[in-house]
């Protein structure tokens, strides 16, 4: 959660996992320790953090040769003149690469570093949700994120996620996401999931919902033989990367 979040407070931890505060400070110290946190009133933020967001840069850098061409795949979705939601992390952000060549596009993103990279496109409309700001993804994040998108209807949608299962279905390590990712589902047409192939098979901690609540997987080559005839079986539609 801290890696995913950023910060975290000792009174949700003790929530969360349904532990003493007295339990979740310990845990903290080690981490502190271990020199990867920094412990404050209340609660800890990654240590990384305060360098990572002066650079602009993400978290998350693993896989990245599987999400540059997971990326340019998504692309070839997106026509000129479609009005999209782009999701934040490092997958949706190399499909942002690969569209400063559209016009007339339309972007609704909380992705901070997203909006820098397309706002300076003459032909292409950014638009920023609000919400609290999540280091580790550059982005907005919360209830007032969530709101943003009530009574919008858009082409499409490029959805991130943390781990895909056929039993727990899109999960993800925080819970402020599932608002808004949610609420992004329910303001598109049409919703690509972009995740790489060492995201299936695994869950995060919370549950945003079934596999049904997207259109298209769009994925990279080392999908296994299992998890494709998983995938035929249960009629999920799959876009292989090459």
């Amino acid at each position: 959660m801290i890696q995913e979040d950023g910060h975290v407070k000792v009174a949700d931890l003790g929530k969360i996992f349904k532990v003493s505060e007295v339990t979740i400070r310990q845990d903290l110290e080690r981490l502190e320790n271990e020199e990867i946190i920094i412990r404050e009133h209340g609660g800890a933020y990654l240590k990384s953090i305060p360098s990572q967001v002066r650079s602009f840069s993400l978290q998350h850098r693993e896989n990245m040769e599987q999400k540059i061409r997971i990326g340019k795949k998504a692309a070839e979705f997106i026509q000129d003149g479609d009005t999209i939601i782009l999701d934040s992390g490092t997958t949706i952000t190399e499909l942002a690469k690969n569209l400063t060549n559209r016009k007339n596009l339309t972007v609704i993103t909380n992705a901070l570093n997203i909006a820098v990279m397309l706002g300076g496109e003459p032909s292409i409309n950014v638009i920023m949700t609000g919400g609290e700001f999540k280091a580790p993804t550059l982005s907005l994040t919360g209830e007032k994120a969530a709101v943003f998108f009530n009574n919008l209807h858009v082409d499409k949608l490029f959805l991130a996620t943390a781990g895909i299962s056929l039993k727990a279905g899109l999960t993800y390590p925080s819970i402020s996401d599932l608002i808004v990712k949610k609420a992004m589902i329910d303001a598109a047409e049409t919703v690509y999931l972009l995740a790489d192939s060492s995201k299936i098979g695994k869950s995060s901690l919370a549950s945003l919902g079934a596999m049904s609540l997207i259109d298209y997987l769009i994925t990279d080559s080392g999908l296994q033989d299992k998890n494709r005839q998983l995938f035929d079986e249960n009629e999920i539609e799959y876009i292989i990367a090459e």
